[in-house]
Parts: structure tokens; sequence; C-alpha cells
């Protein structure tokens, strides 16, 4: 008899033991999903030329327009357009002359942002910063100064032949297209989700004669730009999901001895459903729930069929700083109405068990983002 009452005593431990141990919960978590996007981009700085005198004395105005692609949060690609003037310069006769000419350079990059390298996306982030390379072509023309300085050197330096050479050795007139190549850092600083100020610094190389002279290596040129770029879309969306995370039941158990038959009562603890929230986010201006939101009203749905006893609030806002008051309440209400139209006509819903709102006059706003509050907050329990 003895043994029997310690085998059921230990079996009905190890039962309950591996009861709470099977038991799991969900939990909510938010992360940021990255949106590939489009941008443009207008840079102004200085170029210095690479060239026989000192640091400084070779440099020129320089501008750059452009626009990109981003994939994901590290790659992109970019199609730029580099233009203004560069600048040479030679001390054949004992004289320093300087001379300069135009040009146009467009060329295509591939962008890597270093910092969602190492450190992962995050959109909240304030300064990014990354590195670029490319190919492209360098279009030169109005190179007549540096035509008079060969033909004023000629003439000083062979004043008595009658086919005097060229000083500058590799003098070009016209038109002249050569291959560029093209490496360099940036970095930039978010003003707001779309627009960002940015530094960039470039070096790009070209076969000799760039300059007009004969050197036996490449030439050289670089670029300090900074400027302003805007982002077409957001760049990111905020999604939640859940995730399992396990939750000890607890098991109270009494055993009633009587002679002969042995009760063994279990009352267990009954789980109330946590509470259930779903942020809607509707585009600027509209009151259609788009079809990449429309899976967080799919799991409203899905949490009031598991909980028959459960309804939901849904409440409608909009972004006080865009549009008039009165466009703003209606706005909020139609939003609202748009989550509950969802759930009855597409999710089989029942009406009573949905109670609409929308911000009043006086609501404050949700989140402190203006785009973030064209919303429908859904709190399910």
């Amino acid at each position: 008899m003895k043994i029997n009452k310690l085998f059921l005593t230990a079996s009905l431990a190890l039962c309950a033991a591996f009861g709470a141990a099977a038991q799991t919960a969900e939990e909510e978590v938010t992360e940021y999903v990255f949106q590939p996007h489009w941008y443009v981009q207008g840079q102004v700085g200085m170029q210095e030329t690479l060239g026989e005198t000192s640091f400084g004395k070779l440099a020129s105005f320089n501008a750059q327009i452009g626009g990109g692609y981003n994939f994901n949060p590290v790659l992109g690609a970019r199609l730029i357009l580099n233009s203004w003037t560069s600048k040479g310069s030679i001390c054949a006769d004992g004289n320093r002359r300087n001379w300069k000419w135009n040009y146009i350079a467009p060329s295509v990059n591939i962008t890597a942002d270093l910092v969602n390298l190492i450190g992962g996306f995050n959109p909240e982030r304030k300064i990014s910063a990354g590195i670029f390379a490319g190919i492209g072509a360098n279009i030169a023309w109005n190179n007549w100064r540096a035509n008079t300085v060969n033909a004023q050197l000629s003439n000083k330096l062979f004043p008595n032949m009658q086919n005097r050479p060229n000083v500058l050795r590799n003098i070009w007139s016209g038109t002249k297209a050569r291959f560029l190549g093209q490496f360099g850092i940036y970095g930039d600083y978010a003003i707001t989700e779309n627009i960002k100020l940015g530094l960039e610094l470039q070096a790009n190389v070209l076969p000799d004669g760039y300059n007009s002279k004969k050197a036996g290596n490449a030439d050289w040129y670089f670029n300090g730009l900074v400027g302003v770029k805007y982002a077409f879309g957001p760049s990111s969306r905020k999604v939640t999901r859940k995730v399992a995370v396990p939750v000890a039941t607890e098991v109270v158990e009494k055993i009633v001895e009587v002679p002969v038959v042995k009760e063994v009562i279990k009352e267990v603890i009954k789980e109330v459903p946590a509470a259930l929230t779903r942020d809607v986010f509707f585009k600027i201006s509209t009151t259609k729930v788009t079809k990449d939101e429309m899976y967080k009203v799919a799991e409203i749905a899905r949490y009031l069929k598991e909980n028959p006893d459960a309804t939901v609030t849904v409440t409608g806002y909009a972004d006080k700083g865009t549009g008039s008051l009165a466009l703003n309440m209606r706005l909020a209400a139609q939003r609202a109405q748009a989550v509950v139209d969802a759930l009855t006509k597409e999710f089989g819903i029942s009406a009573s068990r949905i109670k609409a709102a929308s911000m009043g006059e006086e609501a404050s706003q949700p989140y402190d983002k203006p785009e973030l509050n064209r919303v429908a907050i859904c709190v399910a329990k």
C-alpha cells in the first residue's frame, strides 16, 4: 500500500512539472523593417587637381547632382554627374603658369553603408557612413588656356627652331573623353526620415594627359562635397509580431486518503489571455487599409475568434500638423471605421464586439513623429 502511494505521488508530481514546462505564451515584439527606396542629392564643394605645385594652388569649385536606389540596409547604387573646372600648372622657364579647363563626369557607383553593416539597421540612428566605388567618363573641353601657355613656352624656350616642340607634351584641344575610376567615403546626418545632410570625399583617377602634361603615370583629382539628400517614401516600416515565451502554470494538488481509495483533486489556475494591441498605419490623407497593414487586422480578428469573450476598441487618429481640424476629425473617424468594416466584412467579426472611437479636438497625439499619427490603434482584450 505504501509503495502504491509513493508511486502515485511521484507520478502526479512528474506530470505537474512536465505540464508547467510545456506551457507557453506569446509576447509582442516591435521591430523596424527596411524599405527599399529611391533618393536624389545635390552637392557643392571644392576640387584639388594633383599637380607640380603646393596644395591649394590648383583648387577650384565643384558641383555634383545624382540619384540612387538603396536595395537593402547596406548596399545601394547611384548615378552621379560631377562638373565644373580642373586646373593645371607648370614651371619650365623659372616662372609658374597655371591654367584651367571645363569638364563633366558622369559615373556609376556601388555604395555600402558600414554603420548598418556593423551595427544593424536602425532608422532612429541619426548618423550613417559608408564607402563607394565606381567607374565613369570625364569629358573635358575649353582647354585654350593650356594651348596658350604651351605656345608661349615653346616660343620662349625654342626661339630659333622652325618646328618648335610642345612643352606640354600631352597638349589637347577640342573635346576629350577619358575613362574615369572613382572611390571615396561619405557621411550623412538625418534631419528627418527623408532629408539628410551629407559630406563626401572622393578620389578620381584618369589616364595620363588630363592636365596636358606627360608624366608617365595616372592623373588624379580629389573632390570634397557637402549637400542634401532626399529619400522618396519611407525607408522603414514598423512591424509588431508575436514570439513564444515559456510560462509556468501553477498546479495545486490535494491528496485525500481513505482506507482503500485515494482521491486526487487538481486545481489549475485559469490563464487570462493578455490584451493585444495593433497599430494600423495609413498613408497621408487616406482612409483605406493597405495590403501591408491588413495583416494586423487579421491578427485582431484571430484573437477575437480564439477568445469569444474578448472585445476590441478601435481609435482613429490624424496628424495634427497636416490639414485643418475638421479634416483631421473626419480622417480619424473614417480610419477607425475602415478597420471596423474590415473586421466585420472581411473576417466576420460581430459588430457588437467592436467599439469605434476617434481623436477629440484636444486629443494628444500617440506618437512624436507626425507621420506615425496617421493611425488606427486597436486594443483587444
